[in-house]
């Protein structure tokens, strides 16, 4: 049994949905029964669980054989640090108590780092403790998802403006669509464990791409000009928490991009097992474009 938990987020599903048409017994784990038809359509057993539950996460791992892990960033608490280290916390504890013979988690480009990277730290810890707590890991670092920038487009179709806070716009830095990774998750999944105690594995896009070169996709789909614009420093947390963002989120997110912006944010100089996506950047964010579109007639 292959154990799956974030089922239906972009890469999740993916995965699921190839081990599936490989014939292969899947559990997708959900949080909610609304969330479970489509993957059931496709043969999935489905577990509910909470991920800060230990007993429902104990009882979602049973008898799996491999399980892959996603620790989401929890965008609406108050504050995510927290939450996600509990998530982890309780992945690991469930995971030690009845380990399968393979975990895969997916994690971040940067995850090696023990050093302020905001968010890509919490992906540190998450790292550290599963390498603790299972026998055989694969690491699945992933580079910055195409779909985060969905975020982005209302604003810039608004405004003419898609603000940046990659600095140099020019810079060109790493990313990946995440039906990508949920791919290759699948085929390392299906390979099976690794030979030793843990591999890492990374997974970018084939072209790394500029935030000019986002704004240049959004105008092409949108049929209108929009401009890339560095969104200054000094208003990155404001506008973040006018967004909705709690403050410590803001903060994550701040010392990101500090890190990114510093170069420290990229694959491990020493990983042997580099992957690249075949899903082109206007492939995600054209579909992206026309529903902001259509939302905002």
């Amino acid at each position: 049994m292959f154990v799956i938990f974030g089922a239906t987020g972009h890469a999740g599903r993916l995965t699921a949905t190839r081990l599936r048409e490989a014939g292969l017994p899947v559990r997708a784990v959900v949080r909610r029964a609304d969330q479970a038809k489509e993957l059931k359509a496709t043969g999935c057993e489905i577990a509910f669980a909470d991920l800060m539950d230990l007993a429902s996460v104990t009882k979602a791992i049973e008898g799996a054989q491999a399980v892959q892990m996603i620790c989401p960033v929890p965008s609406g608490h108050a504050d995510p640090e927290h939450a996600m280290h509990t998530m982890i916390d309780v992945a690991a504890q469930a995971l030690r108590a009845n380990p399968p013979q393979h975990v895969l988690a997916i994690s971040d480009y940067g995850a090696e780092l023990d050093m302020n990277t905001g968010i890509t730290r919490l992906f540190h810890y998450l790292e550290r403790q599963l390498s603790a707590s299972v026998p055989r890991l694969t690491l699945l670092r992933s580079a910055e998802h195409m779909q985060n920038w969905s975020r982005a487009i209302p604003v810039a179709l608004a405004t003419g403006m898609l603000p940046g806070l990659h600095h140099p716009l020019t810079k060109r830095f790493p990313s990946v669509a995440a039906q990508d990774v949920g791919a290759l998750a699948a085929t390392l999944l299906r390979e099976g464990p690794p030979v030793t105690a843990t591999r890492i594995v990374s997974i970018e896009a084939m072209v790394r791409v500029s935030p000019m070169d986002v704004a240049r996709v959004i105008q092409q789909e949108a049929g209108r000009e929009i401009v890339a614009r560095e969104l200054p420093r000094n208003q990155w947390f404001s506008v973040l928490t006018r967004g909705g963002l709690s403050a410590k989120h803001a903060n994550l997110i701040v010392d990101l991009y500090d890190a990114h912006n510093a170069g420290h944010i990229d694959i491990e100089a020493n990983v042997t097992g580099r992957r690249f996506g075949t899903t082109a950047l206007a492939d995600v964010l054209a579909p992206l474009v026309r529903q902001a579109v259509l939302d905002a007639q």
